[in-house]
């Protein structure tokens, strides 16, 4: 059974795959980040699923509609091209409040496994805070923190890697599956 499970690399969106806008709330601020397309199609190449985990907490304090998310939703995955992504998992949840889904609780990292059959002892999570690192770490699964989000002093940082950029941990990721 084990063999049948796939691995995964599992990716934050904002200040990850593309700028971070704060709150992003309309297509036309989608800008990727250079290099992230050709890094996540190397994964691909090598048999990773490659998942989309997202905290959007301007979902849950009103700052935009959940329709003006899959807006953006749909320009990233546009940008990234068709069939890149295999999941994308969101949690509008607030902080605050009590939340199973909101990094750094391993929710969508749960759901996900569940949903794509993905053996978390062969998958890594790439993200650029440190809510991230910690959701990997609670989830079972590496965590690479990429300096391009706008925490970027990674002092301290509990990851197990730390990189410039995307295709700096996806160097990282795929020198570690062989």
């Amino acid at each position: 059974m084990r063999d049948a499970l796939s691995s995964a690399v599992f990716i934050d969106r904002d200040g990850t795959i593309m700028e971070d806008t704060d709150y992003c709330s309309h297509p036309k601020d989608v800008r990727i980040f250079p290099g992230v397309l050709e890094a996540l199609r190397r994964l691909k190449s090598r048999g990773f699923k490659l998942i989309i985990i997202t905290n959007q907490s301007g979902i849950g304090r009103g700052l935009f509609t959940l329709d003006q998310y899959r807006a953006v939703e749909s320009e990233v995955l546009r940008q990234l091209g068709d069939g890149l992504v295999d999941a994308t998992y969101y949690c509008p949840d607030a902080p605050g409040q009590h939340s199973k889904c909101r990094k750094p609780a391993p929710g969508m990292v749960v759901k996900a496994t569940r949903d794509h059959q993905i053996d978390l002892s062969r998958s890594f999570l790439i993200g650029d805070k440190e809510v991230d690192v910690e959701c990997a770490h609670n989830a079972g699964v590496r965590a690479i923190r990429v300096r391009t989000g706008i925490q970027r002093d990674v002092t301290g940082s509990n990851a197990d890697w730390v990189a410039d950029d995307m295709p700096a941990a996806v160097q990282i990721i795929l020198n570690a599956k062989s």
